[in-house]
């Protein structure tokens, strides 16, 4: 390509590490619907005739069917996708092929091509989270009121709903989407005609080539245009926390299916043996989606790294941009349909969650709230009394609400029969009713709220 300037080929170790065709090959789509955005504006604009035009359409739709057909050869002497299809265009149509580079450089070429894909990868995502949504509203639903634990520092901490605890995830996934909008409403603006970095002399229309890809605008800066790359780093950093909440969830499949907790329990499509252990039932597909969220975080780094030393615009260290955004977020697509597979797959067991739930003095905190409400104490000191009261079941090896109204009384002698309502773990959670908590009349009201709202959603995707 550059032979008029250079007298001889590259060597051979240059050629390896400078190819970027291995991995950028699957921009083909994004960078043959570009060039056919940009050879109808060339034409409208009068820079190239229209039968140019139609014949360089001509050829990018046939290189389309011969890479969508498995009969395209991607030659690694090319570099990259562009040149292969650029090629690949000369064989087809002869030297006008040629004219299709006028007015844009390989650097506004891949800004937008990179964009495209960019923009149909959150898209996808998008659709995968709102599918994991959808399967946890679901088990909410059903789950409205079955007890469990909630815990704090991994503690028995107060009695909350399965359903609740699956519309805590629904809302982590919730922001995750709409941090992953915020990128794509970002990136939606076009790169193509900032050519190398100056932009150029031709009488260029970027309006046109803008709107026929669905791109807001032109980017308007384009030194930016072709150094930027906000737009996947704001992807992976959205990526990166998407994959920290799979794996947090992940983290709880792994606890509940234990033997050690036996709230749940994942089928044989969702766990896997042992070569030595007959008994196993191991939740690998829940350990997978926690150890990948660290390779999605690596990405992100990975590429911030690229582009913290880069001054304007362009430089080929951005040729590192790829391969981690691309991996990264087909490792999130991978993590999100398993974790949405096993939500969907989990069976809770409410009697054992419900007997978890009873134990380590729960509802120590509704014992305190009751000497607030029945015997007008100040909180501090109902939380010292029940702090007591705690202390009197350790040393008789049993839970609050086992100890007799004799025992209560002997730490303050305000209780009476009636606080022994509020040591139940089922009523515990029916009277958590203010907003956002985990009554199960609130749950199922959310749990309906979102169902309603994704399958909407859904409809309209």
């Amino acid at each position: 390509m550059w032979g008029g300037r250079f007298a001889s080929s590259p060597a051979a170790i240059m050629e390896e590490i400078n190819a970027s065709i291995d991995f950028d090959k699957r921009l083909w789509r994004h960078d043959i619907v570009a060039s056919k955005a940009h050879a109808a504006m060339l034409g409208a604009s009068g820079i190239i005739t229209p039968h140019e035009a139609h014949e360089i359409t001509r050829g990018l739709d046939v290189i389309a069917a011969e890479i969508e057909g498995g009969t395209f050869d991607f030659l690694r002497a090319l570099e990259d996708i562009h040149l292969n299809v650029e090629s690949r265009l000369a064989e087809l149509i002869g030297p006008m092929a040629g004219k299709l580079h006028t007015a844009r450089s390989r650097n506004d070429q891949v800004a937008t091509d990179f964009r495209l894909y960019v923009r149909d990868e959150i898209a996808s995502v998008d659709h995968l989270l709102a599918e994991l949504q959808l399967a946890l509203a679901e088990q909410a639903s059903e789950h409205a009121a079955t007890v469990m634990p909630g815990f704090t520092h991994l503690q028995t901490a107060q009695p909350v709903t399965f359903g609740h605890h699956c519309l805590a995830y629904v809302e982590m996934f919730a922001r995750d989407r709409g941090r992953f909008a915020d990128a794509s409403k970002r990136l939606n603006e076009c790169p193509l005609g900032a050519a190398a970095l100056a932009g150029t002399s031709f009488p260029i229309d970027r309006d046109m080539t803008a709107k026929a890809l669905d791109f807001m605008k032109p980017c308007a800066n384009s030194l930016d245009a072709v150094s930027d790359r906000d737009f996947a780093l704001e992807t992976l950093a959205a990526a990166s926390i998407a994959a920290m909440h799979l794996s947090r969830l992940a983290e709880e499949i792994v606890l509940w299916t234990s033997p050690q907790f036996g709230f749940a329990r994942l089928s044989d499509r969702y766990s896997t043996g042992s070569s030595i252990m007959p008994q196993k039932r191991n939740p690998d597909a829940a350990e997978l989606v926690r150890a990948k969220a660290g390779r999605i975080a690596g990405a992100f780094l990975a590429l911030l790294m690229v582009m913290k030393g880069l001054p304007l615009a362009y430089a080929k260290d951005m040729q590192e941009d790829k391969e981690p955004t691309f991996d990264a977020l087909a490792t999130l697509k991978l993590g999100l349909a398993a974790m949405t597979g096993m939500v969907g797959d989990l069976k809770p067991d409410p009697r054992a969650m419900k007997k978890a739930a009873a134990r380590g003095h729960a509802t120590a905190t509704d014992l305190a709230d009751w000497l607030v409400r029945e015997a007008d104490l100040p909180f501090r000191e109902a939380h010292h009394v029940t702090g007591r009261i705690v202390a009197l079941a350790d040393t008789k090896a049993c839970d609050l609400a086992k100890l007799t109204l004799a025992d209560l009384q002997s730490v303050d002698p305000r209780l009476t029969e009636g606080v022994f309502a509020v040591l139940d773990v089922a009523k515990s959670v029916k009277s958590r009713t203010s907003f956002g908590g985990t009554a199960p009349a609130n749950v199922r009201r959310e749990a309906r709220k979102w169902i309603k709202r994704l399958k909407k959603d859904g409809e309209a995707r």
